[in-house]
């Protein structure tokens, strides 16, 4: 019986490590509508959040040194416009472990030492899913960052936060310029931003029932 015991156990324990399953998904925004036109071309200012186990999570500029990622729903985060999703790969972690996964990460990611060029959205989206699935994000949607550490001239001399869109639908991206959903967005009239420093992008107030709750960090 001791036997037969134990055999019936093993099938719970792969059930168990199956729910601990969840997909790791980019999201990807529009922090202008202008995007529709400069993508084409090969650039465009993409905000990016990570999707794991039902949330999604971000990283953001505020005036304080501590942890600027943040959670929200999936594809709603407010001050952007979604454009599409492109999954990554899978990860087997229970949410608790992702959880503690996290606030770790989170404690290199202050608010105050977010930085348009060197340490941005798409740097900490990139980070985690190296550590995650050791792949990083699509060359594309950090782009824009990566020529302007070379020329920085070409990026505008502010950044407007555009009023939120979301979009139910899934659009999958291409890896090569994220053009494949691009008729799903409309373009929106910026509004105007407080902050003057354009090497920050504050987010923006909830927009309607979005929340976003920042991620308590571990203290080192």
């Amino acid at each position: 019986m001791g036997e037969e015991s134990t055999s019936n156990s093993k099938p719970d324990d792969n059930n168990a490590t199956n729910n601990y399953e969840s997909p790791v998904i980019l999201n990807v925004y529009d922090l202008t509508p202008a995007n529709q036109y400069t993508v084409w071309f090969g650039f465009g200012i993409f905000h990016s959040g990570i999707e794991v186990h039902g949330m999604e999570y971000g990283y953001g500029a505020h005036d304080f040194p501590i942890s600027g990622v943040f959670e929200v729903e999936p594809k709603s985060c407010p001050g952007f416009i979604y454009r599409c999703s492109v999954p990554l790969g899978r990860i087997k972690m229970p949410p608790s472990e992702f959880q503690a996964f996290l606030e770790n990460v989170a404690s290199e990611y202050h608010g105050d030492t977010y930085h348009l060029i060197s340490k941005n959205c798409n740097h900490f989206t990139d980070d985690i899913a190296q550590r995650l699935t050791g792949k990083g994000i699509p060359g594309w949607v950090n782009r824009l960052a990566r020529v302007g550490a070379f020329c920085s001239c070409l990026l505008p001399e502010s950044l407007q936060v555009t009023t939120v869109k979301q979009l139910p639908e899934y659009h999958p991206c291409t890896e090569e310029d994220g053009s494949g959903s691009m008729s799903s967005t409309t373009p929106h009239e910026p509004t105007e931003s407080d902050d003057g420093d354009q090497d920050k992008h504050l987010l923006s107030p909830p927009v309607g029932s979005c929340e976003v709750a920042f991620i308590r960090e571990v203290q080192r």
